[in-house]
């Protein structure tokens, strides 16, 4: 702003027979800017389409919910979990129970993946207690983890609940082609989990996997 002062002023120095000319030429260079800018905004809209051209769209999710305590008829959680990736234009294509027995998970999870589904989401058994073996009997599938998504669920969960989110060992990982996401059991984490990072994302990380 300072440097377009500055040239004005000196055009009023050179003569005034000449400012209604150099203002105008003032004005053509402006209006020249303003459409570069309107340029570089399409450039940017064209990249951020770009950008989500590969995006997978209603993908078929399996949960899997693993308590001894719950059945598939008393299942908040999975409830959670289901609605938030309804809502968000996803298909539930099954839902399982499973007992916290590292094998019986393990089997779960690869026979989820077997049936077809893009996606799997468990809950429950991502604690510290000994009996949460969730992520031990996944974690020797993942061909690469997503370590992202547990950063940012345990940051959002501090803002909740505040360091007792570290006690959460929620992660995820790429299967072959496929995505699988390790959630808490608690309902307020499952929500967390599905409505804030799984459901508006998974479509766009599908697509990066499959690229």
């Amino acid at each position: 702003m300072g440097h377009d002062h500055d040239e004005a002023t000196g055009h009023d120095e050179a003569g005034h027979s000449h400012s209604e000319d150099e203002h105008g030429e003032h004005s053509h260079d402006h209006g020249e800017h303003e459409h570069d800018s309107d340029h570089d905004h399409s450039h940017e809209e064209h990249t951020h389409d770009d950008h989500h051209a590969h995006d997978a769209e209603g993908v078929d999710i399996g949960v899997l919910t693993v308590s001894t305590s719950r059945t598939l008829d008393d299942d908040p959680a999975g409830d959670i979990i289901a609605t938030a990736c309804e809502d968000a234009g996803h298909k539930i294509a099954e839902r399982r129970l499973v007992a916290d027995e590292m094998d019986a998970i393990e089997d779960a999870v690869a026979s989820l993946l077997d049936d077809g589904v893009d996606v799997v989401l468990t809950t429950g058994g991502t604690g510290l207690t000994p009996d949460d073996v969730t992520v031990d009997a996944i974690e020797p599938l993942f061909d690469r983890p997503v370590p992202g998504f547990g950063e940012l669920f345990r940051w959002l969960s501090y803002e909740e609940v505040g360091p007792m989110a570290m006690a959460s060992r929620a992660t995820a990982g790429v299967v072959d082609d496929r995505l699988v996401f390790c959630l808490p059991g608690s309902e307020n984490a499952a929500r967390t989990g599905a409505e804030k990072l799984v459901a508006p994302a998974v479509g766009h990380l599908l697509g990066l996997v499959r690229r």
